[in-house]
């Protein structure tokens, strides 16, 4: 495996692969989650490249750019040993410039969910990812769907901008208790991590409701999967919608989810970490922990 520090390296070392390769941006201390994206990209290309930078233009005032999880030693071997060829970790410096001033910005899947409360972020999100393909010019592309909003941004943002590259979504991998996988559940002490299973009860609670009514109306579907997180110590919601899987816009309160389905999304703060969840109602509970929750 290669570790490149440098957009020209980069460049070079991708040109010197003969195949489809496919790319996984991360902003590094990666864990089960995003080796299962690593294998995907695998399973349909000849290669795989995996970057890791934080990416400073996503954070706001206030936020954990300074004290996000590093551990790129770990992050190297972790890489290795699923097979990626190429490790890109850029320096801040080489992927902005001085007076860098063009950024992406994608309209409308910003205005719900994460975006009101974390302004400016997809802009930065949209504006690193065009220029990771830029520089490695991948076939594929994989991301996992926890960040649902960012994937469906992705997609658009490549559709508008005609990047040549299929974007793989990826289910969300969660612990053996049902907690979807983060870099930032390492934030969380023992009992905010036992309070962290609120989110997933709360989502689990609502699809369940869905289920075994579907003309219940939207209102009464939040109002069932409130309660849980609202039941845990020490958990501030951020929000919790239920939008329509394309738009993202949220639906009438008043009336059931329509035919064409709901996403059910969440992103409550515990202790000092903010940590976000979904969950498709209108699809099956997906095998794994979430079936065996209370």
């Amino acid at each position: 495996m290669k570790r490149i520090t440098t957009i020209d390296e980069l460049r070079r070392a991708r040109a010197e692969l003969n195949g489809t390769v496919a790319f996984v941006p991360t902003m590094g201390f990666l864990h089960a989650g995003h080796l299962t994206l690593m294998r995907r990209g695998l399973e349909l290309c000849d290669h795989l490249v995996v970057s890791v930078f934080v990416n400073p233009t996503q954070f706001g005032p206030g936020e954990d750019l300074d004290n996000y999880p590093r551990d790129l030693k770990g992050d190297v071997e972790k890489c290795r040993s699923v097979g990626c060829e190429i490790f890109f970790c850029p320096r801040r410096d080489h992927v902005y410039t001085d007076h860098h001033s063009t950024t992406v910005i994608v309209d409308e899947l910003d205005r719900s969910l994460c975006g009101p409360s974390r302004p400016g972020h997809f802009e930065g999100v949209a504006t690193i990812v065009a220029k990771l393909f830029n520089i490695v010019t991948p076939d594929v592309a994989v991301f996992g769907q926890k960040d649902y909003q960012q994937l469906a941004i992705i997609r658009r943002m490549t559709r508008d901008l005609n990047f040549d590259i299929r974007i793989e979504g990826v289910p969300i991998i969660r612990e053996d208790d049902g907690l979807a996988m983060s870099s930032r559940n390492r934030y969380l002490d023992d009992d905010q991590r036992r309070q962290a299973l609120c989110l997933s009860r709360g989502l689990v609670a609502a699809h369940r409701a869905y289920t075994d009514d579907p003309s219940r109306t939207v209102r009464a579907l939040l109002e069932t999967a409130r309660r849980p997180i609202e039941a845990a110590p020490g958990a501030h919601i951020d929000y919790l919608e239920c939008v329509h899987p394309q738009t993202l816009m949220p639906l009438d309160a008043d009336r059931p989810v329509s035919d064409d389905g709901a996403l059910m999304a969440t992103a409550v703060s515990i202790g000092p970490a903010r940590l976000i969840d979904n969950l498709r109602l209108h699809e099956p509970l997906p095998d794994g922990p979430l079936r065996s929750l209370p």
